[in-house]
């Protein structure tokens, strides 16, 4: 579908709005909701948040209520409507990617959502490495347990019950959409995402899905990231948003491929969003898997792109274990990176919940290393912002491959503090350019809704509406250097971890002469 050519909407299609034309752009977090409304030059007018728990029942669980989601979505959009004085023309979305929304025919949820951070299902990973090179290489993407597909076999074998009443399994941001239209859809960003999709193909891999022994009646049908409305604004959505029913609501994007079209990404660029966790991803304009290298492949927003993104878990959720358990506030935290490093600071390893790119080991734990008597709160706090950078260098490493581009772009409400951003750019050995649109992911939530309704075109979005990147932090030689010979250290921490893991597996594993014993 060509995402320009739509009939415009009619000044009687806006019979309801107040103020300027404008659309809203709701986007689910991992921990919390935003708002977002911006007028039809792509001008952030207001927005709001609003929080939620995420909860970890045992060690390697993550999950929230979706009914948590759903209270913080409809609080800020109240809020972020009512502080920019217009009432929205259109509805877009945007959400965390590759949880679990296991529900009943009208959409009910079943149990709490299981997220992107959840690892309980890394022994469902086996099932997938028995499918076969072909069937892997459709995926092309690394096994990780906290996608749609490992999560939904992990919930097909140890809660059968669960599993047999669902009628759908939905991506969060998806079960947002239902709540708002009625309508149950999936869109290619999203879904490319999940390890049931054919990423080459761009479509739902049926094949993986039954070879998994898993019902292919569960997955939603797909819609087009970019085009027509995905439905319309129900009257029990429309009262809990303080709007009228009829709104157009379009098919949305993962957050991720939300972010790179709010804040304007284009060919030949290479952008760092750093929220609860952080990517790096770079534009395609045709698949090409690299799987091996750790890089995920997923469909873009666009009508018909990819991107490459390397992903560190190990970003916003392990600072803020960090700070929680510092008793730090986040300003303590970010203060910590203005100071000078020194050589025998502890060396921070921020694996806490496995990690993604370049390792794909979910069992990956972090550490501190090198403490001493020396070892004081700050060098702690500081060697936390190191450790995560060097984790988001990891990623990039494996991203850029033979790609070198000038800058890095700089986007994401995680790195708008100016020592952090200095870390980072010494760290990674690239200059920064922010894009001073902290709500990425919900202005490219709110285009989308503007270009399903005929607002905008989708040749504005990436072009004339796309926002300006500034210079905000230039890499020090001396302290690219002391960084440098840092993150070896961690390298080689990062490897003995690993080893050392192995080597308490094996020993916790009984003998066969125990074996035939018992």
């Amino acid at each position: 579908m060509n995402a320009d050519a739509r009939p415009p909407v009619r000044a009687a299609d806006r019979r309801d709005t107040t103020g300027p034309v404008c659309a809203l752009g709701l986007d689910l977090g991992t921990s919390s909701a935003k708002a977002v409304v911006i007028d039809t030059r792509g001008t952030v007018l207001s927005q709001a948040s609003a929080g939620y728990p995420v909860t970890s029942a045992m060690a390697g669980y993550a999950e929230s209520e979706p009914a948590h989601w759903w209270a913080a979505v409809t609080a800020c959009a109240r809020e972020a409507v009512h502080a920019a004085g217009a009432r929205p023309a259109a509805i877009g979305l945007s959400g965390q990617m590759h949880g679990l929304v296991l529900a009943s025919r009208d959409g009910e949820p079943l149990r709490p959502a299981l997220l992107w951070a959840d690892s309980r299902a890394t022994g469902s990973l086996r099932a997938y490495q028995l499918l076969g090179a072909r069937a892997l290489a459709r995926l092309a993407n690394p096994l990780a347990p906290g996608m749609t597909g490992p999560l939904l076999k992990w919930i097909a074998d140890h809660e059968p019950r669960t599993y047999r009443a669902a009628h759908w399994a939905l991506q969060p941001k998806d079960w947002i959409r239902a709540r708002l239209t009625g309508e149950f859809h999936a869109e290619p960003s999203d879904a490319s995402a999940s390890l049931l999709y054919d990423v080459i193909g761009d479509r739902w891999d049926l094949e993986v899905v039954s070879a998994l022994g898993l019902e292919t009646s569960l997955l939603a049908p797909l819609l087009p990231s970019a085009g027509a409305p995905a439905g319309c604004l129900t009257a029990g959505a429309a009262t809990a948003l303080g709007l009228p029913a009829g709104i157009p609501v379009a098919a949305g994007a993962a957050d991720t491929a939300a972010a790179a079209l709010g804040s304007g990404i284009a060919d030949g660029d290479i952008q760092l969003t750093v929220g609860t966790g952080a990517q790096v991803i770079r534009p395609l304009t045709a698949p090409v898997s690299r799987a091996d290298a750790g890089v995920n492949l997923y469909r873009s927003a666009t009508p018909d792109g990819w991107y490459h993104m390397g992903a560190t878990v190990s970003a916003g959720l392990t600072l803020n274990w960090v700070r929680e358990i510092m008793n730090a506030t986040w300003a303590e935290l970010y203060a910590s990176a203005d100071a000078p490093g020194q050589a025998h600071d502890p060396v921070f390893v921020p694996h806490l919940s496995g990690e993604r790119t370049p390792y794909c080991d979910p069992a990956l734990r972090g550490s501190w290393t090198a403490l001493s008597l020396a070892s004081d709160r700050a060098s702690l706090l500081r060697g936390a912002l190191e450790g995560t950078a060097f984790a988001i260098r990891d990623a990039l490493d494996a991203l850029l491959g033979d790609h070198h581009p000038p800058h890095l772009r700089l986007a994401g409400g995680g790195t708008l503090a100016a020592g952090w951003r200095q870390m980072l750019a010494d760290v990674l050995e690239f200059p920064l350019h922010a894009v001073d649109v902290p709500a990425a992911s919900g202005r490219g939530a709110a285009l989308l809704g503007a270009n399903a309704a005929g607002l905008v075109s989708f040749s504005d979005i990436q072009g004339p509406l796309a926002p300006p990147a500034r210079l905000v932090a230039e890499p020090d030689p001396a302290r690219a250097a002391f960084h440098g010979e840092r993150h070896a250290r961690f390298r080689h921490i990062v490897s003995a971890l690993k080893i050392t893991r192995a080597d308490a597996e094996r020993a916790a594993r009984p003998s066969a002469g125990a074996e035939g014993a018992a």
